[in-house]
């Protein structure tokens, strides 16, 4: 377009007050830029929208992690149920009737809505029906661990920790705000400290005189922000960290026995059943694994037996019933191996002051029984 047309429209703009949309229309439809927020809100910070009243913790843990995210670190909450001023807002989680991820609406009310993790991402063993907060971590997690983590998406790290946080964080705020109980029947205890019975205590009782809820929901964000801190913080620094020194242990089995069913923990004192039961399905040649031996505080050494169950106290291979009870020298006479500690009375750990004692005593009882109980299924 030459600069004599230009100029000409200029002066027709100034002339005869043409409006915008006629200027648009001068210049051809491909010149119209999209739709976008008036000058004085362009800077405005991000909107995120959700139902004022009574608050509960899946639409005040949505909000907090969406904070967390570099986007919307500085985005304001809209607390309401009009349509309009929900319609105006960049984002909007527990209100409006409608799950859309394209444009950013995030409610499980509908009739319609049936969405699990599994279903949602296939592969995913979680069947509880998702609240706002799971599905706002649904779609955002795997970005908001790596910025958390200060890694990438695709690092094995953030998966791994994706997976931990749902099963033991995300899925019981899903579960409470949705109404699906842990168990059939009646409890047998009442269970009221859990995080989603702390966030409702924060709402104002029934009968105060003031039922604003703004500022216990502020308060709600700001605890439900620091316990999904601290136990992603526990997870990276304590869980994995296990996790590892047991994928350690069982890649170097072979090294400690032929068997293949005696793992040693380099380090004393980690928590190691849960990872031992994930870590031992993926096993090839499959093996049940029957004793761990590692060092306690005082740096003695321990053989301790893999339970049947992730939560039994059954043993898959016990020390044998002769040796349980005893101590010290009435416990080497009747072993024939010196320097033992102690046998438990269920015969579920023994003490050595040595690494081969304990060792040797796990051997002996795999020549007795060398057959253990095989590993049962166990969730990560």
């Amino acid at each position: 377009m030459g600069w004599c047309v230009l100029r000409r429209l200029v002066q027709l703009l100034v002339q005869q007050r043409v409006s915008l949309q006629a200027w648009h229309r001068m210049l051809g439809p491909e010149s119209v830029p999209p739709p976008k927020r008036s000058r004085g809100d362009f800077m405005a910070p991000p909107r995120i929208g959700t139902h004022n009243g009574t608050f509960h913790c899946d639409e005040v843990l949505a909000c907090a992690l969406l904070r967390l995210l570099p986007e919307y670190r500085d985005a304001e909450v809209v607390r309401t149920r009009d349509p309009e001023t929900l319609a105006s807002c960049d984002i909007v989680v527990d209100v409006g009737g409608e799950y859309d991820p394209q444009r950013h609406r995030y409610d499980h009310h509908q009739r319609s809505f049936t969405e699990t993790m599994s279903s949602l991402s296939p592969g995913k063993p979680w069947q509880t029906k998702l609240s706002s907060a799971g599905l706002i971590y649904l779609h955002f997690g795997h970005k908001l661990l790596a910025q958390l983590l200060g890694t990438s998406e695709e690092d094995s790290m953030v998966g791994t920790l994706y997976d931990k946080m749902y099963e033991n964080f995300m899925e019981e705020v899903d579960a409470v705000d949705n109404g699906i109980s842990q168990w059939e029947g009646e409890p047998r205890y009442a269970l009221t400290t859990n995080l989603s019975a702390r966030v409702a205590r924060l709402n104002p009782a029934w009968n105060q005189p003031n039922q604003d809820t703004e500022a216990g929901f502020q308060r709600a964000m700001d605890l439900v922000r620091e316990e999904f801190l601290q136990r992603l913080d526990f997870y990276q620094q304590s869980w994995l960290p296990a996790r590892t020194l047991v994928e350690e242990a069982l890649a170097q089995r072979f090294q400690v026995d032929p068997s293949g069913k005696i793992v040693e923990l380099a380090k004393g004192g980690c928590p190691w059943k849960e990872h031992l039961y994930h870590l031992e399905s993926e096993l090839s040649p499959p093996v049940a694994i029957a004793f761990v031996i590692y060092t306690d505080h005082a740096g003695q050494w321990r053989v301790q037996c893999v339970p049947k169950e992730p939560h039994s106290f059954q043993s898959r291979l016990p020390l044998p019933e002769p040796w349980r009870g005893l101590r010290d020298k009435a416990l080497d006479q009747v072993t024939g191996i010196p320097g033992c500690i102690f046998v438990h009375a269920s015969g579920f750990i023994g003490g050595h002051h040595t690494r081969e004692g304990a060792l040797t005593m796990a051997r002996a009882t795999l020549a007795q029984c060398p057959a253990p109980m095989p590993p049962t299924n166990s969730s990560t």
